[in-house]
């Protein structure tokens, strides 16, 4: 079953972050962490999950990832510490 969701990827504790949407966090989350796709994560090695937020349907998480990525680094830093304050990877939790 699909399950859109909103994630943030990091290297490290309040290091590079990434931001996406998917509706299969689990492979997902997996595929960054193998560095299968080129692309920004495997650039950067953002192979941590340290935020997620599931959504009821693809266009909200769309909606949600859009907000996300235009707010401040701040904002970002503080969302991730308010649910995750050990910038534990978030991985195991979810699969």
């Amino acid at each position: 079953m699909k399950q859109p969701a909103i994630y943030i990827m990091a290297n490290k504790a309040k290091g590079t972050l990434y931001t996406g949407v998917t509706s299969d966090l689990v492979k997902r989350v997996w595929q960054h962490k193998e560095k299968v796709i080129d692309g920004f994560t495997k650039r950067y090695g953002c192979t941590l999950l340290v935020w997620f937020e599931l959504a009821d349907s693809m266009e909200v998480a769309i909606l949600r990832e859009k907000q996300i990525k235009g707010g401040s680094r701040a904002k970002k830093l503080a969302m991730i510490s308010a649910m995750n304050p050990q910038w534990n990877d978030l991985y195991e939790t979810i699969r």
